[in-house]
């Protein structure tokens, strides 16, 4: 968010603040989940980057087509050990795997949520968010 949005929203009686304030996680919680969008977004681009179908990757890594789409889809369920094997799979290096993890490489900015002036945020924000009015009943 640039400052002068930032700046009127606080303007205007709301908080911003991080997703980990707003779902009230740990460092490690926030860590972990960084980690696996960081691994979920290089996997993507690093098999479309392959020209691979997610069959084909699923052949490969010795898994289904399905767990392939979760995996990209950032499935909580699925291991970290099979996403670092696909992406080994797809050429990609420790180096190039640990600079991600790193966020070095690939990693997305963190994304900060708003807090109503009455500060009840009953709901966590969707991706794309835009700045509205809420009326308070």
């Amino acid at each position: 968010m640039d400052t002068a949005k930032r700046e009127r929203l606080e303007a205007k009686g709301f908080r911003v603040s991080t997703v980990a304030d707003f779902l009230g996680l740990s460092t490690e919680q926030s860590e972990l989940i960084e980690i696996r969008v960081a691994l979920t977004l290089a996997l993507k681009k690093q098999r479309e980057g392959s020209s691979l179908s997610q069959s084909q990757l699923a052949e490969q890594i010795g898994s289904s087509q399905s767990r392939v789409a979760k995996m990209q889809a950032g499935d909580p369920h699925v291991s970290l050990d099979l996403m670092i094997r696909a992406l080994l799979a797809t050429g990609m290096t420790r180096g190039r795997i640990a600079e991600t993890i790193c966020g070095t490489e690939g990693a997305s900015p963190g994304r900060g949520t708003l807090t109503p002036p009455n500060g009840s945020a009953a709901e966590p924000p969707a991706r794309r968010t835009r700045a509205s009015k809420q009326t308070v009943a």
